[in-house]
């Protein structure tokens, strides 16, 4: 401070200098000043300077700070001012509240000096060689600056450092540094680094950020520990949302195991820190992360799987049955389960057979069904229970079946409530958002099921005493019919549209209500306010999946006569804008982007997803089915007919064929096994015949030696017992080549009948290639009929997919 007080010294007694004058004299010292320490003074006292007079310094400092960064590197003492000086330039700390024109004030002032800085790639390059610096002044102070330019102009930072030789492993070293200042900072300047860059994302995960950071939540006390942890766990969700690559390393590495420990929280739940909240929070958002209905369906499985087998689905539903637990950590438990458990047969049986720890015990989706149709419950618990049953019935018929088997009077049991009571309850409650979540949870026990949607149809509700029992279809028409809410309405068409789409007994005993046809015709032809709109436009869709699925079976109401009745009281066209005004709804569009109810009010559960793409797909074939006359309708059934039989001739044809090829490609293994063993008999008659040849060599040579032997005897007088061994030689020399010649004439007997079997085969295999061949014929011509009757269609102006032609490969023999 000698030197401070050395500049403003000179003025005349009484005249303070002003900051500005005081700030260019300092910068000019720190420019011309050959002394280290002066040098040193000067940047001293710019540093305390630059939180009151931030504009200042920043425009005449900025320049002769990074100047110091890179000729005074062996001085750690006025490195450390410079980057604290540049970091309260770029940064403001100011803790009071401000007001938001001077904090957008104080953000611009930063961006403008972080993009001066930054202009100059170099000045990142050099900071990030200075965190190379183990000293506490260089290192701490550097690491603070990086994290404000990356918060004021992160593209730009990050696309330096990702260039920058080892740029991303000198700011993993951090998370290593002993002083846990610095790692705790490392973690908040790894966050910014890491956010919405998947390049960086890619190699931070490779250079080992995964094991650090565990270890750092295992250390710091998992779901008890304080800030450092919620750090780590927010760092571990930029590492891995969106980033598929990651997300595969983290699961290949094991570490989804390493989760299952956050979540054992103990008997005693009472008094949670709002730290352990938010950490558990962030915990469970991993684990959604890691089986999101948005990742690709194989790597969403193969996380369910393994979230399964190290028990931590287990643990999760612990949580979820557990007592005392914090109400929005329940509700993200129970969206959390719900993604672990979707469309994956083993995680929905299990979760099936867990039970709540009540007296009798209750299966957990009961407990869950209870919460969901009681109107006292929070309303983001209310749909995530409804996410939760909705997940557990995702492509799960064996669950969808057992949910339906509950209504029926076979299955139920007076003394205990099952799912379809509570449904049933829902249904037909007083409390509107009840009446909707039933209607659409039940709809999910029938998505894409022909079987349990004609099961339900046996359903019979008891409404009061000393009256006939009514279907539930039935119920549900009557609660229409007495313009109740339009949230219980939409609840209740939603549920009909579902259950009779592509099932024609559904919509005959629908029809079979004479009332039912008229009051959708009345609903539909009526001028009513901008809240009914969505009514009439499910009722459009209901009537015309009367149409569409409509079997002919009711005389009174067949496809032709349902057609004439909306010409006559509505109007196609009429008909046609109504039913145009589900999709043309502002909910409609928000529904449709996700599976999860996500609602930011009760009054604005209007939409299901699944529902979604239900209207997508029926409302094209509504539309044209309305359209067409009878004349064309009758066209088309007649193609579609000639169709049918033509397809099922062909598929004759297909299967004779693949018989066909079944027999032919066991007749060539057999001629192949066949060929194998002749080849084998041949080779063996060739070494017998040559072993014949051998003996028969022998045999000569042997009885030219005897007749040599026998001479000499002859001349001489040999022992008679020479002679016996000569004659036993002869003897066993005939009987062997005897023997020879009986096994040459059974291998050529052999061979005889190999080659006719041989023969055999090959006939009948041009046989079944000729019968084949005319096969392809008979299939040719029918591919051609089919053709022509497409074409047909096409000219009534159906839409036709162009004939598949049958493709078989040639067999050659």
């Amino acid at each position: 401070m000698n030197f401070f007080r050395g500049v403003i010294g000179g003025q005349q007694a009484g005249a303070q200098p002003s900051g500005v004058e005081t700030i260019q004299k300092l910068c000019d010292r720190v420019a011309s000043s050959t002394l280290l320490e002066d040098r040193r003074d000067a940047v001293r006292a710019l540093k305390s300077l630059s939180k009151k007079y931030r504009m200042e310094v920043g425009t005449q400092a900025m320049d002769h700070l990074i100047r110091i960064l890179q000729t005074d590197s062996s001085d750690s003492e006025i490195l450390g001012y410079a980057l604290d000086t540049l970091y309260n330039i770029i940064c403001s700390d100011e803790e009071e509240e401000q007001e938001d024109t001077q904090r957008r004030q104080e953000d611009d002032i930063g961006a403008q000096f972080s993009e001066r800085f930054i202009q100059e790639p170099e000045n990142v390059t050099l900071l990030l060689t200075m965190l190379e610096e183990f000293d506490f002044h260089v290192r701490w102070p550097g690491v603070k600056l990086l994290t404000a330019l990356l918060k004021c102009q992160c593209a730009q930072v990050q696309g330096i450092i990702l260039v920058s030789p080892m740029g991303v492993s000198r700011l993993m070293d951090l998370l290593a540094d002993s002083r846990e200042v610095i790692r705790n900072d490392g973690l908040l300047l790894l966050q910014q680094l890491t956010k919405g860059n998947a390049a960086i994302q890619k190699i931070v995960a490779f250079e080992n950020a995964f094991e650090r950071l565990l270890d750092i939540i295992t250390e710091e006390g998992t779901s008890d520990g304080g800030i450092v942890v919620e750090d780590c766990l927010l760092l571990l969700l930029n590492l891995l949302k969106n980033n598929s690559s990651n997300q595969n390393f983290f699961k290949e590495g094991s570490y989804i195991q390493r989760m299952k420990p956050w979540f054992e929280v103990g008997d005693d739940n009472s008094g949670w820190s709002a730290q352990k909240v938010t950490n558990l929070h962030l915990m469970l958002q991993l684990v959604r992360v890691m089986v999101s209905p948005v990742n690709s369906p194989g790597a969403t499985a193969s996380c369910q799987k393994a979230m399964f087998q190290c028990g931590l689905l287990q643990q999760l539903c612990t949580i979820l049955m557990a007592t005392g637990v914090p109400a929005d950590i329940l509700t993200e438990t129970i969206n959390t389960v719900s993604e672990v458990i979707r469309g994956s047969q083993v995680n929905q049986d299990y979760f099936a057979s867990v039970n709540a720890p009540s007296n009798p015990p209750r299966p957990a989706i009961v407990v869950l069904l209870m919460s969901m149709v009681n109107e006292r419950q929070p309303f983001v618990l209310r749909c995530a229970v409804l996410y939760c049953f909705q997940c557990f019935l995702y492509k799960n018929q064996k669950g969808q079946g057992e949910i339906v088997a509950t209504l029926l009077p076979s299955t139920i049991d007076a003394n205990s409530i099952s799912a379809g009571q509570l449904l049933c309850g829902g249904l037909f409650s007083a409390d509107s958002l009840s009446n909707w979540c039933a209607a659409v949870a039940l709809g999910h026990a029938l998505q894409d099921n022909l079987t349990q949607k004609e099961q339900l149809l046996r359903v019979q509700l008891a409404t009061s005493l000393g009256k006939p029992p009514v279907s539930l279809l039935q119920q549900c028409t009557n609660i229409l019919s007495q313009g109740s809410k339009v949230q219980t309405r939409v609840g209740l068409l939603m549920l009909l549209c579902t259950w009779m789409s592509n099932c024609p007994i559904a919509v005959t005993h629908f029809l079979h209500n004479q009332d039912n046809v008229p009051f959708l015709t009345a609903q539909i032809s009526e001028n009513l306010g901008e809240d009914e709109r969505l009514v009439q436009g499910l009722c459009a869709l209901l009537l015309g999946i009367c149409i569409y699925y409509n079997d002919n079976s009711l005389e009174n109401y067949t496809k032709e006569k349902l057609k004439q009745l909306i010409e006559k009281r509505i109007g196609k066209e009429n008909f046609v804008e109504k039913l145009g005004f589900i999709t043309k709804h502002e909910l409609y569009s928000r529904a449709a982007q996700k599976p999860q109810p996500a609602f930011s009010a009760p009054e604005h559960m209007l939409f299901d997803h699944e529902f979604t793409k239900l209207v997508k797909e029926l409302e094209g074939v509504i539309t044209k089915a309305v359209h067409k006359s009878s004349e064309e309708e009758k066209k088309e059934e007649e193609v579609k007919k000639t169709l049918e039989q033509h397809d099922s001739i062909v598929t004759q044809y297909k299967e004779l064929i693949r018989e066909q090829d079944a027999q032919i490609n066991e007749l060539k293994e057999q001629m192949c096994t066949l060929t194998s063993q002749k080849d084998q008999m041949q080779n063996t008659i060739t070494q017998q015949l040559s072993q014949i040849q051998q003996h028969k060599d022998q045999y000569n040579v042997l009885k030219l030696k005897l007749d040599a032997n026998y001479s000499a005897i002859q001349k001489s007088e040999t022992t008679p017992s020479l002679i016996s061994v000569l004659v036993k030689m002869v003897r066993s020399l005939t009987e062997s080549r005897a023997a020879m010649e009986k096994e040459r004439a059974a291998a050529t007997s052999t061979a005889t009948i190999l080659q006719t079997e041989k023969s055999k085969l090959q006939q009948e295999v041009a046989e079944s290639k000729k019968e084949q061949d005319d096969l392809l014929m008979l299939l040719a011509d029918q591919d051609q009929k089919i053709l022509s009757l497409k074409q047909r269609l096409k000219d009534l102006g159906e839409t036709v997919g162009l004939p598949t032609p049958l493709l078989l490969e040639s067999q050659s023999y």
